[in-house]
């Protein structure tokens, strides 16, 4: 049992911080004014190789764990870029997963390396109007035609997708009713955006406005055999292995986004001079801060427990799940107390502290609320009757 990082470890660490530190607080707070997704960041990471942390060397990757993407990830996001910059690469760091798992290998040579070396964006087209979480039920249908696949249907919160070339596609192939199973059926795909039969409508939203979140309506769309993943109607069992790697990074990224909330009020409480003393000598400014350091290194451990399990070809769904819980809980403590700590600079933009506060609400709700979070372990550890 070793709680500290290896020297790589570390070392990939110290280098995202140092990459990440180019991009200081006005940038990111400049794209979170324009909407305007941040290329040259990407770029910069795609150029870096941080993209392919957990990929295969074959295929253009690190070689890496889910253990090192999730450090990575962590990096990001603490270093300033908050969920803006961890959402901007987040996607091809854990969403290739059922290509690598679950691909021929020309599918793993024709569709990976791109992405990897920046020279497409991907998205992750999966949640429905009317489904939410209940994933068996997907209305969006691909009906065989010769050659492939032809999609009607509707997505929605789909990250990226007005700036996405390609997309992973979740798509019933048998209709629900058909099917021993309400979990078969569904087929997973990874093809190109087609923007005459995909239309994206961005949805306004309370942060992390760079990274835009979209309706998709697909209207025929043509899908070559050639692009589905796995066997058909096996994507609901393909979907699942990437679960947990998304919650760990998820978890990983709000730690990051807590740890800089933190550090930006414990030098404000420093250098705040209030009674001609600095405000950071009261046990009333002390004592919330300690204790959200205490918690998110807490959490941390959790998440980290999740992907060294991973790693190891463990079972990890219920550490996934508590440490994406955990991180998300203690990191929205963190930036509301130090907002609280500033006080009414807390609430201004040009602190920074406002825009953590919005984002870390993110990990906070997706990609699954706490709520169901908290029915799955009930079920799962506790061994309680299911709720719903």
């Amino acid at each position: 049992m070793d709680f500290s990082l290896t020297s790589d470890q570390s070392n990939i660490r110290d280098a995202v911080l140092k990459h990440c530190a180019q991009y200081s607080d006005d940038y990111w707070l400049e794209r979170d004014d324009s909407a305007e997704f941040p290329h040259d960041f990407y770029a910069s990471m795609a150029d870096a190789g941080w993209l392919g942390v957990a990929m295969p060397e074959a295929v253009g990757g690190a070689g890496l764990g889910i253990t090192e993407a999730a450090i990575m990830m962590q990096a990001v996001a603490e270093a300033g870029g908050g969920m803006t910059a961890a959402s901007t690469i987040h996607g091809p760091v854990f969403s290739l997963e059922p290509i690598d798992l679950f691909g021929s290998d020309a599918q793993k040579r024709r569709m990976i390396p791109p992405v990897l070396s920046g020279a497409e964006k991907m998205c992750f087209a999966v949640t429905e109007p009317n489904t939410g979480l209940d994933t068996t039920k997907l209305k969006t249908a691909a009906k065989k035609v010769d050659g492939g696949y032809l999609v009607n249907g509707d997505k929605i919160w789909i990250t990226n997708a007005h700036v996405a070339d390609r997309m992973m596609l979740l798509a019933r192939t048998t209709p629900i009713e058909e099917v021993a199973r309400k979990t078969d059926g569904l087929s997973l795909f990874f093809t190109k955006l087609d923007r005459d039969h995909i239309e994206h409508r961005l949805i306004p939203k309370m942060g992390r406005h760079a990274v835009g979140s979209n309706m998709l309506f697909i209207n025929d769309l043509f899908i070559p055999e050639d692009d589905r993943i796995g066997g058909e109607g096996d994507g609901f069992r393909i979907i699942l292995k990437g679960l947990n790697p998304e919650r760990i990074l998820l978890g990983a990224e709000a730690i990051g986004i807590g740890r800089n909330a933190i550090q930006r009020a414990a030098r404000y409480a420093r250098e705040r001079i209030v009674f001609d003393r600095p405000i950071g000598m009261n046990q009333g400014i002390q004592h919330p801060l300690a204790k959200c350091w205490m918690q998110l290194e807490a959490a941390n451990l959790m998440v980290m427990k999740a992907a060294t399990l991973f790693d190891c070809g463990e079972d990890c769904g219920t550490e996934a799940n508590a440490g994406k819980y955990l991180a998300a809980e203690t990191a929205f403590e963190a930036c509301h107390t130090a907002m609280l700590t500033l006080g009414g600079m807390g609430y201004a933009q040009e602190y920074h502290v406002e825009r953590l506060l919005r984002e870390v609400l993110i990990p906070r709700t997706a990609p699954v609320s706490p709520h169901m979070i908290l029915n799955f372990i009930a079920e799962r550890v506790l061994e309680l009757p299911k709720s719903y």
